[in-house]
Protein backbone atom coordinates (compact mmCIF):
# COMPACT_ATOMS: atom_id res chain seq x y z
CA UNK A 1 0.00 0.00 0.00
CA UNK A 2 1.40 3.45 -0.88
CA UNK A 3 2.59 5.37 2.18
CA UNK A 4 0.37 8.28 1.12
CA UNK A 5 -2.73 6.14 1.51
CA UNK A 6 -2.18 4.87 5.04
CA UNK A 7 -4.81 7.29 6.24
CA UNK A 8 -7.61 7.74 8.71
CA UNK A 9 -10.90 6.74 7.08
CA UNK A 10 -14.39 7.55 8.35
CA UNK A 11 -17.30 5.46 7.12
CA UNK A 12 -20.79 6.85 7.70
CA UNK A 13 -23.31 4.08 8.34
CA UNK A 14 -23.09 0.59 9.86
CA UNK A 15 -25.35 -1.14 7.37
CA UNK A 16 -24.16 -4.13 5.32
CA UNK A 17 -22.27 -1.95 2.86
CA UNK A 18 -20.55 0.28 5.41
CA UNK A 19 -19.47 -2.61 7.64
CA UNK A 20 -18.23 -4.66 4.69
CA UNK A 21 -16.25 -1.65 3.51
CA UNK A 22 -14.69 -1.35 6.97
CA UNK A 23 -13.77 -5.04 7.08
CA UNK A 24 -12.14 -4.91 3.65
CA UNK A 25 -10.11 -1.81 4.50
CA UNK A 26 -8.96 -3.23 7.84
CA UNK A 27 -7.69 -6.27 5.96
CA UNK A 28 -5.40 -3.86 4.13
CA UNK A 29 -4.13 -2.27 7.32
CA UNK A 30 -6.09 0.97 7.09
CA UNK A 31 -7.24 2.96 10.12
CA UNK A 32 -11.04 2.82 9.90
CA UNK A 33 -13.84 4.20 12.07
CA UNK A 34 -17.55 3.65 11.42
CA UNK A 35 -20.17 6.09 12.71
CA UNK A 36 -23.75 4.83 13.08
CA UNK A 37 -26.94 6.55 14.21
CA UNK A 38 -28.36 3.41 15.90
CA UNK A 39 -28.05 3.46 19.68
CA UNK A 40 -26.20 0.13 19.87
CA UNK A 41 -25.48 -3.00 17.80
CA UNK A 42 -28.65 -4.69 19.06
CA UNK A 43 -30.99 -2.06 17.62
CA UNK A 44 -33.47 -3.87 15.40
CA UNK A 45 -32.96 -3.11 11.73
CA UNK A 46 -36.28 -2.79 9.98
CA UNK A 47 -36.71 -4.32 6.54
CA UNK A 48 -37.03 -7.58 4.71
CA UNK A 49 -34.42 -10.29 4.59
CA UNK A 50 -31.59 -10.02 2.07
CA UNK A 51 -30.48 -12.46 -0.60
CA UNK A 52 -26.85 -11.86 -1.52
CA UNK A 53 -26.04 -12.84 -5.08
CA UNK A 54 -23.14 -15.09 -5.98
CA UNK A 55 -21.38 -12.66 -8.32
CA UNK A 56 -21.83 -9.52 -6.23
CA UNK A 57 -22.71 -9.63 -2.54
CA UNK A 58 -21.22 -13.06 -1.94
CA UNK A 59 -18.01 -12.03 -3.71
CA UNK A 60 -17.57 -9.15 -1.28
CA UNK A 61 -18.18 -11.38 1.75
CA UNK A 62 -15.77 -13.96 0.38
CA UNK A 63 -13.09 -11.29 0.05
CA UNK A 64 -13.74 -10.32 3.67
CA UNK A 65 -13.37 -13.96 4.72
CA UNK A 66 -17.00 -14.22 5.80
CA UNK A 67 -18.69 -16.41 3.22
CA UNK A 68 -18.61 -19.61 5.29
CA UNK A 69 -19.95 -17.72 8.32
CA UNK A 70 -22.66 -16.19 6.14
CA UNK A 71 -23.89 -19.61 5.02
CA UNK A 72 -24.28 -20.74 8.64
CA UNK A 73 -26.80 -17.93 9.22
CA UNK A 74 -28.97 -18.08 6.10
CA UNK A 75 -32.34 -19.64 5.27
CA UNK A 76 -32.84 -21.04 1.76
CA UNK A 77 -36.45 -20.20 0.96
CA UNK A 78 -38.75 -21.04 -1.90
CA UNK A 79 -41.52 -18.91 -3.35
CA UNK A 80 -45.25 -19.55 -3.04
CA UNK A 81 -47.30 -17.59 -5.56
CA UNK A 82 -51.01 -17.14 -4.90
CA UNK A 83 -53.92 -15.25 -6.37
CA UNK A 84 -55.95 -12.74 -4.39
CA UNK A 85 -58.34 -15.46 -3.25
CA UNK A 86 -55.54 -17.41 -1.58
CA UNK A 87 -55.23 -20.10 -4.25
CA UNK A 88 -51.70 -21.38 -4.83
CA UNK A 89 -50.95 -21.01 -8.52
CA UNK A 90 -47.23 -21.73 -8.62
CA UNK A 91 -44.34 -22.62 -6.34
CA UNK A 92 -40.57 -22.42 -6.61
CA UNK A 93 -38.18 -24.63 -4.67
CA UNK A 94 -35.82 -23.08 -2.10
CA UNK A 95 -33.01 -21.02 -3.59
CA UNK A 96 -29.71 -22.34 -2.22
CA UNK A 97 -27.44 -20.09 -4.31
CA UNK A 98 -28.89 -16.86 -2.88
CA UNK A 99 -30.56 -17.74 0.44
CA UNK A 100 -32.19 -15.19 2.73
CA UNK A 101 -30.46 -13.63 5.74
CA UNK A 102 -31.93 -11.38 8.40
CA UNK A 103 -30.40 -7.91 8.46
CA UNK A 104 -29.44 -8.07 12.13
CA UNK A 105 -27.80 -11.45 11.60
CA UNK A 106 -25.75 -10.02 8.76
CA UNK A 107 -24.74 -7.08 10.93
CA UNK A 108 -23.67 -9.52 13.65
CA UNK A 109 -21.27 -11.49 11.46
CA UNK A 110 -19.80 -8.30 9.99
CA UNK A 111 -19.22 -6.82 13.45
CA UNK A 112 -17.49 -10.03 14.52
CA UNK A 113 -14.98 -9.46 11.72
CA UNK A 114 -14.04 -5.93 12.76
CA UNK A 115 -11.42 -4.91 15.27
CA UNK A 116 -12.64 -3.76 18.68
CA UNK A 117 -13.83 -0.15 18.91
CA UNK A 118 -14.23 0.24 15.16
CA UNK A 119 -17.90 1.26 15.32
CA UNK A 120 -19.10 4.33 17.21
CA UNK A 121 -22.80 4.01 18.01
CA UNK A 122 -25.34 6.78 18.63
CA UNK A 123 -23.57 9.03 16.13
CA UNK A 124 -26.09 10.63 13.79
CA UNK A 125 -24.05 12.48 11.18
CA UNK A 126 -25.01 16.14 10.72
CA UNK A 127 -22.26 17.62 8.58
CA UNK A 128 -18.58 17.99 7.83
CA UNK A 129 -16.06 20.64 6.83
CA UNK A 130 -12.41 20.83 5.83
CA UNK A 131 -10.14 21.86 8.71
CA UNK A 132 -6.34 21.78 8.81
CA UNK A 133 -6.09 19.36 5.89
CA UNK A 134 -8.65 16.88 7.30
CA UNK A 135 -12.39 16.47 7.36
CA UNK A 136 -14.05 17.51 10.61
CA UNK A 137 -17.23 15.48 11.11
CA UNK A 138 -20.11 16.62 13.31
CA UNK A 139 -22.73 14.46 15.04
CA UNK A 140 -26.03 15.37 16.65
CA UNK A 141 -24.86 14.46 20.17
CA UNK A 142 -22.27 17.24 20.00
CA UNK A 143 -19.27 15.02 19.33
CA UNK A 144 -16.83 15.45 16.46
CA UNK A 145 -14.26 13.32 14.66
CA UNK A 146 -11.55 13.84 12.05
CA UNK A 147 -10.64 11.84 8.96
CA UNK A 148 -8.49 12.05 5.85
CA UNK A 149 -11.08 10.18 3.78
CA UNK A 150 -14.88 10.03 4.20
CA UNK A 151 -16.95 7.22 2.68
CA UNK A 152 -20.68 7.84 2.99
CA UNK A 153 -22.69 4.63 3.29
CA UNK A 154 -25.53 6.10 5.32
CA UNK A 155 -28.48 5.39 3.07
CA UNK A 156 -30.58 6.86 0.34
CA UNK A 157 -31.35 10.06 2.19
CA UNK A 158 -27.69 10.68 3.11
CA UNK A 159 -26.92 14.26 4.05
CA UNK A 160 -23.34 13.77 2.92
CA UNK A 161 -24.33 13.38 -0.74
CA UNK A 162 -24.23 17.07 -1.65
CA UNK A 163 -20.46 17.11 -1.11
CA UNK A 164 -20.18 14.73 -4.09
CA UNK A 165 -23.17 15.36 -6.37
CA UNK A 166 -26.06 17.75 -6.88
CA UNK A 167 -28.36 14.88 -7.87
CA UNK A 168 -31.70 14.95 -6.03
CA UNK A 169 -33.65 11.93 -4.84
CA UNK A 170 -36.68 11.29 -7.05
CA UNK A 171 -39.93 9.44 -6.32
CA UNK A 172 -40.57 6.73 -8.90
CA UNK A 173 -44.34 6.61 -8.44
CA UNK A 174 -44.79 3.58 -6.22
CA UNK A 175 -45.37 3.18 -2.52
CA UNK A 176 -44.52 0.47 -0.01
CA UNK A 177 -46.25 -0.17 3.29
CA UNK A 178 -44.24 -2.51 5.51
CA UNK A 179 -45.83 -4.50 8.33
CA UNK A 180 -44.83 -7.16 10.82
CA UNK A 181 -46.60 -9.79 12.89
CA UNK A 182 -45.17 -11.61 15.89
CA UNK A 183 -46.52 -15.09 16.63
CA UNK A 184 -48.03 -15.29 13.13
CA UNK A 185 -48.77 -19.00 13.59
CA UNK A 186 -51.36 -17.87 16.15
CA UNK A 187 -52.40 -14.35 15.16
CA UNK A 188 -52.81 -14.87 11.41
CA UNK A 189 -52.80 -18.63 11.18
CA UNK A 190 -54.45 -18.96 7.76
CA UNK A 191 -52.01 -16.57 6.08
CA UNK A 192 -49.02 -18.12 7.88
CA UNK A 193 -50.01 -21.59 6.70
CA UNK A 194 -50.51 -20.29 3.17
CA UNK A 195 -46.87 -19.15 3.17
CA UNK A 196 -45.81 -22.73 3.95
CA UNK A 197 -42.44 -21.46 5.29
CA UNK A 198 -41.67 -19.84 1.92
CA UNK A 199 -41.80 -16.25 0.75
CA UNK A 200 -45.37 -15.65 -0.36
CA UNK A 201 -46.06 -13.40 -3.34
CA UNK A 202 -49.50 -12.23 -4.48
CA UNK A 203 -50.27 -9.82 -7.33
CA UNK A 204 -53.61 -8.51 -8.60
CA UNK A 205 -55.01 -5.22 -9.89
CA UNK A 206 -51.61 -3.52 -9.93
CA UNK A 207 -51.03 -4.27 -6.23
CA UNK A 208 -48.68 -6.80 -4.67
CA UNK A 209 -48.08 -8.38 -1.29
CA UNK A 210 -44.73 -10.02 -0.57
CA UNK A 211 -44.39 -11.75 2.81
CA UNK A 212 -41.62 -13.59 4.63
CA UNK A 213 -42.83 -15.76 7.54
CA UNK A 214 -39.30 -16.24 8.94
CA UNK A 215 -37.61 -12.92 9.61
CA UNK A 216 -35.96 -12.96 13.02
CA UNK A 217 -39.03 -14.30 14.81
CA UNK A 218 -41.58 -12.23 12.90
CA UNK A 219 -43.62 -12.45 9.74
CA UNK A 220 -42.77 -9.32 7.76
CA UNK A 221 -44.45 -8.17 4.58
CA UNK A 222 -44.62 -5.39 2.01
CA UNK A 223 -47.75 -4.04 0.37
CA UNK A 224 -46.70 -2.49 -2.95
CA UNK A 225 -49.07 -0.10 -4.65
CA UNK A 226 -49.62 3.50 -5.77
CA UNK A 227 -51.44 6.57 -4.53
CA UNK A 228 -51.34 6.04 -0.77
CA UNK A 229 -52.69 8.96 1.28
CA UNK A 230 -50.64 10.49 4.08
CA UNK A 231 -50.76 8.20 7.11
CA UNK A 232 -49.66 8.30 10.71
CA UNK A 233 -47.84 4.98 10.98
CA UNK A 234 -47.80 5.19 14.76
CA UNK A 235 -51.59 4.87 14.58
CA UNK A 236 -51.73 1.21 13.61
CA UNK A 237 -55.53 1.14 13.62
CA UNK A 238 -55.73 3.73 10.85
CA UNK A 239 -53.27 1.76 8.70
CA UNK A 240 -55.18 -1.47 9.33
CA UNK A 241 -58.40 0.26 8.28
CA UNK A 242 -56.82 1.54 5.06
CA UNK A 243 -55.40 -1.85 4.11
CA UNK A 244 -58.51 -3.85 4.95
CA UNK A 245 -60.57 -1.46 2.80
CA UNK A 246 -58.06 -1.60 -0.07
CA UNK A 247 -58.08 -5.40 -0.04
CA UNK A 248 -61.66 -5.99 1.14
CA UNK A 249 -62.50 -8.24 -1.82
CA UNK A 250 -59.37 -10.37 -1.39
CA UNK A 251 -59.46 -13.56 0.67
CA UNK A 252 -60.10 -12.98 4.38
CA UNK A 253 -56.61 -14.28 5.29
CA UNK A 254 -55.17 -11.00 3.99
CA UNK A 255 -57.35 -8.84 6.21
CA UNK A 256 -56.47 -11.21 9.05
CA UNK A 257 -52.80 -10.47 8.31
CA UNK A 258 -53.37 -6.72 8.49
CA UNK A 259 -55.34 -6.89 11.73
CA UNK A 260 -52.61 -9.00 13.36
CA UNK A 261 -49.87 -6.47 12.56
CA UNK A 262 -48.23 -4.62 15.44
CA UNK A 263 -45.98 -2.33 13.44
CA UNK A 264 -46.19 -0.40 10.18
CA UNK A 265 -43.90 1.87 8.20
CA UNK A 266 -44.39 3.43 4.80
CA UNK A 267 -42.25 5.05 2.17
CA UNK A 268 -42.44 6.04 -1.47
CA UNK A 269 -40.21 4.20 -3.92
CA UNK A 270 -37.23 6.40 -4.76
CA UNK A 271 -34.07 6.54 -6.77
CA UNK A 272 -31.01 8.76 -7.16
CA UNK A 273 -30.48 9.47 -10.87
CA UNK A 274 -26.98 8.80 -12.13
CA UNK A 275 -27.20 10.82 -15.33
CA UNK A 276 -25.51 13.84 -13.74
CA UNK A 277 -21.69 13.60 -13.45
CA UNK A 278 -20.35 13.78 -9.93
CA UNK A 279 -18.25 16.71 -8.77
CA UNK A 280 -14.61 16.51 -9.76
CA UNK A 281 -13.46 19.27 -7.42
CA UNK A 282 -13.82 18.16 -3.81
CA UNK A 283 -11.92 19.90 -1.02
CA UNK A 284 -10.72 16.55 0.40
CA UNK A 285 -11.20 12.86 -0.48
CA UNK A 286 -14.84 11.80 -0.17
CA UNK A 287 -17.12 9.39 -2.03
CA UNK A 288 -20.43 7.52 -1.78
CA UNK A 289 -21.27 3.82 -1.72
CA UNK A 290 -24.48 1.83 -1.43
CA UNK A 291 -27.85 3.58 -1.36
CA UNK A 292 -26.11 6.89 -0.69
CA UNK A 293 -24.66 6.57 -4.20
CA UNK A 294 -27.41 4.85 -6.20
CA UNK A 295 -30.67 4.44 -4.29
CA UNK A 296 -33.19 2.33 -6.20
CA UNK A 297 -36.53 0.62 -5.45
CA UNK A 298 -36.30 -2.97 -4.16
CA UNK A 299 -37.78 -4.66 -7.21
CA UNK A 300 -34.80 -6.56 -8.56
CA UNK A 301 -32.85 -7.55 -5.44
CA UNK A 302 -29.98 -5.41 -6.63
CA UNK A 303 -29.69 -2.62 -4.03
CA UNK A 304 -27.51 -4.16 -1.30
CA UNK A 305 -25.73 -6.39 -3.82
CA UNK A 306 -24.75 -3.36 -5.87
CA UNK A 307 -23.55 -1.61 -2.71
CA UNK A 308 -21.38 -4.58 -1.76
CA UNK A 309 -19.79 -4.44 -5.20
CA UNK A 310 -19.01 -0.78 -4.45
CA UNK A 311 -17.22 -1.81 -1.26
CA UNK A 312 -15.27 -4.54 -3.04
CA UNK A 313 -14.06 -2.34 -5.90
CA UNK A 314 -13.33 0.75 -3.83
CA UNK A 315 -11.38 -1.22 -1.20
CA UNK A 316 -9.29 -2.87 -3.91
CA UNK A 317 -8.57 0.50 -5.50
CA UNK A 318 -7.58 2.10 -2.21
CA UNK A 319 -5.14 -0.73 -1.55
CA UNK A 320 -3.67 -0.78 -5.05
CA UNK A 321 -0.31 0.56 -6.24
CA UNK A 322 -1.56 1.30 -9.76
CA UNK A 323 -3.12 4.70 -9.00
CA UNK A 324 -1.10 7.90 -8.69
CA UNK A 325 -3.34 9.37 -6.01
CA UNK A 326 -6.27 8.58 -3.79
CA UNK A 327 -8.40 10.85 -6.00
CA UNK A 328 -7.52 8.69 -9.01
CA UNK A 329 -8.42 5.51 -7.09
CA UNK A 330 -11.78 7.00 -6.11
CA UNK A 331 -12.45 8.27 -9.64
CA UNK A 332 -11.81 4.83 -11.12
CA UNK A 333 -14.24 3.24 -8.65
CA UNK A 334 -16.90 5.84 -9.46
CA UNK A 335 -16.55 5.31 -13.21
CA UNK A 336 -17.05 1.55 -12.78
CA UNK A 337 -19.92 2.05 -10.35
CA UNK A 338 -21.83 4.31 -12.74
CA UNK A 339 -21.93 1.51 -15.32
CA UNK A 340 -23.19 -1.36 -13.17
CA UNK A 341 -25.41 0.80 -10.93
CA UNK A 342 -27.16 2.33 -13.94
CA UNK A 343 -27.84 -1.19 -15.24
CA UNK A 344 -29.25 -2.21 -11.85
CA UNK A 345 -31.47 0.86 -11.73
CA UNK A 346 -32.73 0.15 -15.26
CA UNK A 347 -33.66 -3.43 -14.32
CA UNK A 348 -35.40 -2.20 -11.20
CA UNK A 349 -37.36 0.41 -13.15
CA UNK A 350 -38.44 -2.14 -15.74
CA UNK A 351 -39.74 -4.40 -12.98
CA UNK A 352 -41.51 -1.54 -11.23
CA UNK A 353 -43.36 -0.50 -14.39
CA UNK A 354 -44.38 -4.11 -15.01
CA UNK A 355 -45.69 -4.45 -11.45
CA UNK A 356 -47.86 -1.36 -11.86
CA UNK A 357 -49.68 -3.03 -14.77
CA UNK A 358 -53.00 -4.53 -13.53
CA UNK A 359 -52.22 -7.69 -15.52
CA UNK A 360 -48.85 -8.25 -13.80
CA UNK A 361 -48.21 -11.78 -12.53
CA UNK A 362 -45.30 -12.96 -10.39
CA UNK A 363 -45.64 -16.31 -12.13
CA UNK A 364 -44.27 -14.87 -15.38
CA UNK A 365 -41.06 -13.93 -13.59
CA UNK A 366 -40.37 -17.50 -12.47
CA UNK A 367 -41.46 -19.49 -15.51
Amino acid sequence: MPELWVMKTAILGAGPVGLTMAALLQQRGMDVSVYERDKDPKARIWGGTLDLHENTGQRALAKAGLLDRYFTMVHPMGRTLTDEQGNVIFSVKPHYDAPEINRNDLRKILLERLQANTVFWDRKFTGLEPQNGQWLLHFDNGTTATADLVIAANGGMSNARHYVTDAIVENTGGYIIQGEVYQPEVKCKAFYELCNHDILMTAAEGRQIVANPRNNGALTYNVICRDIPALDYHNTESVIELLTNMFSHWHRCYSELFRASSFFAGLPTRKIPLEMPWKTHRPLPITLIGDAAHLMPPFAGRGVNTGLMDALILSENLGSNKFESISAAISDYEQQMFVYAKAAQAETRQNELAMQDPSFSFKKRFE
